[in-house]
């Protein structure tokens, strides 16, 4: 009865809190923009959403049902000491004060769109409700009627122009039917430019277009002429000269190019040589780069006729090589012998990046078990290996867990390498097509992992052939066909293996042989790392194996479980799929809010009774869960597995949604506040222990919440980080945690780490 008016007046406190005005910071006599309505009458092709960019002055973000607990933290700025007045700040997000002059240009604003859109006779009012010292503020739009398009015409000077214009005329913004538009004009344009650059015509600009519309047919119709003339609109028509198209004279390449070198001035004395394709090399004392590699990426050759889609492709490429900070791809007009044909010399400018570097990372955790957990991990790369873009990584790991009770211990150690090739070996060069912008790699990778445990000790080695390739500057592929494990156990404890009474977890320790394949898709909205827009991240992993040795299954033995054997080893069959998807929003310059959600399932079958222990998922972890230790949750509610002396929790299927919000503190100091939830379960199969099963109907009732906070570092090319994290909600004891019990055993853990957790 006491704990029940303890949270009811908890409760109360805060409604109280929130309750108060969000208006405290703001002059008296002023307001408070709540809110922007857009009301668009009789015109379901123009929205209200297509309007907002337009707003001059916008309303504070809402969330939770629409509100924001950010705007009463900052009003809490106005009392207090200095130093509170500067955190709440920082973390909170400063109410918007209502202008009126803004509201007056957000109606010039929206005019001014729909006329580019076509409504010439649009109309938009504007009212202000007051309530309190809150301001709403409500626009009335009528758009009005657009001109449809009913004959289109084209003058154009030049024959040859002509000609492309009107074979590429199924690809026109300008279409019978549409809504004439200066919007639309001006893509055109924009497109016809584009179009004849790729043609040849390197000196075309939209300014030797123009149109013009006849309006007066009646019945909100009109008619358009495209007009293309050889003198450009700030010319006279006294100047026009014919269009020429051009052509490549020279291309040379400066691959140690010093942007610093035009700003110093002097020559800068340089050796050279000869591609097969005839480009020249530029170099200073030694060529870092093989010109067979500079010929192959470069697009641009002498002699072939100029287009800008293969100077982009060669940008691109030049760019995605990831040897070079800057790629500056120069013209110059040349004079020409024959007056229709046009002369460009090319300079390709390459400003290298470092070739060899390292990367530290370092994770710790403890928790209020004495656990405590440390990874280190440092990785050499060299970018340029062979001199022809090779990529080089040789990495070492380390995974450190201790009980500092009993000082029972658990050690991990790994080697990796891998090299990436700018090429796919062994494909023809029919696979190469539709990457002219992109450059496709060869990847080879070889991991060794040694861990011993209490209960047993393991070995992995494992080796992985595959191709990764680039769609644009937002999505990049990885096709694995060839993935090899191999795991051996040895010094397994006596009681160990017999103590195991969950079959499950039983076939996930033991030898395996694994051969399969492995498919991934990544995703960013924007690859700028410091972008101040919206950034959506989704990563899809897939993996198969087991499936092609299944052919030739009648000609293994079987053990005594009835597995087929590899050379006394059973192989491993099964399907596995991981999906993760974030997204980041920015409150403010800086302060965002940060989303993810991930989910996986995977599945044995066939030879398989469980997929390996590398396979399996779990939950925990400075980059998951952070109210537990890594493997220390689930599956399902299941209790922490006593067979283990270091938790080991696993399952075949993982759902995890995290939210963080991350805000300034002070210099170089960040913090965030974060909610994660999640859990791992088992698909249920005989002899599999129910309170780690996965069901449609349950499932929900075993999901892990803790919320904490975190402090960052920020140092721009690394952020470290220390989160801790409080339990709210533990299914194995199926129990919420009550803030009196949040420091308490078996409710929180601290996470070191490096980088943002997602």
């Amino acid at each position: 009865m006491k704990r029940t008016l303890v949270y009811k007046s908890l409760i109360f406190t805060l409604l109280a809190t929130v309750s108060c005005r969000t208006v405290s910071v703001l002059p008296e006599s002023s307001y408070r923009l709540k809110k922007n309505i857009i009301h668009i009458k009789d015109n379901d092709k123009v929205k209200a959403s297509d309007l907002e960019p337009y707003l001059r002055q916008k309303s504070n973000t809402y969330y939770f049902l629409g509100w924001n607990p950010f705007i009463y933290i900052y009003n809490w700025s106005k009392k207090g000491s200095e130093g509170w007045r500067d955190f709440t700040k920082s973390i909170g997000q400063a109410p918007v004060e209502y202008d009126s002059t803004a509201v007056y240009s957000t109606r010039l604003n929206f005019i001014n769109h729909l006329k580019s859109l076509g409504y010439y006779d649009c109309n938009v009012k504007d009212s202000v409700v007051k309530r309190g010292r809150k301001a709403s503020v409500i626009y009335s739009v009528e758009t009005g009627s657009a001109y449809k398009l009913t004959n289109i015409k084209y003058d154009i000077e030049d024959k040859d122009i002509a000609k492309y214009i009107l074979e590429d005329s199924s690809n026109s913004y300008i279409k019978e039917g549409e809504a004439l538009s200066e919007t639309i004009l001006v893509n055109e344009s924009d497109r016809i430019s584009e179009l004849l650059k790729r043609k040849g015509y390197y000196s075309f600009s939209n300014n030797y277009i123009s149109f013009v519309a006849d309006t007066s047919l009646g019945n909100r119709t009109a008619s358009i002429v495209m007009i293309v003339r050889n003198y450009s609109r700030n010319e006279d028509p006294k100047e026009r000269k014919n269009h020429r198209v051009y052509y490549i004279n020279k291309v040379s390449i400066l691959p140690d190019y010093d942007p610093a070198e035009s700003v110093a001035g002097g020559a800068i004395i340089r050796d050279s040589v000869m591609t097969e394709k005839g480009v020249q090399i530029n170099f200073r004392s030694k060529l870092r780069v093989r010109r067979y590699f500079l010929d192959r990426l470069n697009q641009i050759n002498p002699g072939e006729r100029y287009d800008l889609s293969l100077v982009n492709s060669t940008y691109n490429r030049f760019n995605n090589v990831n040897l070079f900070t800057g790629t500056n791809i120069r013209f110059d007009e040349v004079e020409s012998a024959d007056s229709t044909k046009g002369l460009v010399d090319c300079q390709i400018r390459l400003t290298p990046s470092k070739r060899q570097g390292y990367t530290l990372n370092l994770e710790l955790s403890s928790n209020s078990n004495s656990l405590f957990g440390i990874s280190p991990a440092v990785s050499y790369f060299h970018k340029n290996l062979f001199r022809g873009g090779e990529w080089l990584n040789l990495g070492f790991m380390g995974n450190f867990q201790m009980n500092l009770n009993n000082m029972v211990k658990s050690t991990e150690l790994g080697v990796s390498a891998s090299l990436s090739i700018p090429d796919f070996l062994f494909l023809p060069d029919i696979y190469l097509s539709g990457m002219a912008n992109t450059l496709p790699r060869t990847d080879m990778k070889m991991l060794y992992n040694y861990q011993d445990r209490p209960e047993f000790t393991r070995t992995l080695v494992s080796a992985a052939y595959g191709y990764s390739w680039r769609r644009g500057k937002t999505t990049s592929y990885n096709l694995y066909p060839l993935q090899l494990s191999i795991v051996r156990l040895k010094n397994i404890s006596s009681t160990f293996y017999q103590s195991l009474e969950n079959p499950f977890i039983r076939n996930s320790y033991r030898n395996y042989f694994d051969l399969g394949a492995g498919f991934s898709i990544n995703y960013i909205s924007n690859p700028d790392p410091d972008t101040r827009e919206s950034v959506v991240k989704i990563r899809w992993n897939n993996d198969i194996a087991g499936n092609v040795i299944s052919i030739f299954d009648s000609s293994f033995k079987r053990d005594s479980t009835g597995a087929r054997l590899i050379g006394n080893t059973p192989y491993s069959q099964y399907l596995k799929s991981d999906f993760t998807i974030s997204y980041t929003t920015w409150i403010t310059e800086k302060s965002a809010l940060a989303f993810r959600f991930n989910g996986g399932i995977g599945y044995a079958y066939g030879n398989s009774r469980s997929m390996p222990f590398e396979k399996l998922f779990y939950a925990g972890g400075a980059n998951s869960l952070r109210g537990w230790q890594a493997r220390s949750v689930g599956p399902g509610y299941s209790q922490i597995d006593t067979t283990f002396s270091i938790p080991n929790q696993t399952g075949d299927i993982k759902l995890e949604v995290n939210a963080e919000y991350r805000f300034p503190i002070i210099n170089k100091f960040e913090g965030a506040l974060f909610l994660d939830a999640g859990n791992v379960w088992t698909v249920k199969r005989k002899n599999t222990a129910v309170s780690g099963n996965f069901s449609f109907g349950s499932f929900y009732r075993n999901i892990a919440f803790n919320w904490g906070t975190g402090l960052r570092y920020n140092l721009k090319f690394v952020i470290l980080r220390v989160d801790m994290g409080m339990v709210l909600y533990d299914p194995s004891i199926k129990s919420w945690i009550t803030p009196s019990n949040w420091l308490k055993k078996d409710t929180y853990a601290i996470q070191f780490g490096v980088g943002y957790p997602f």
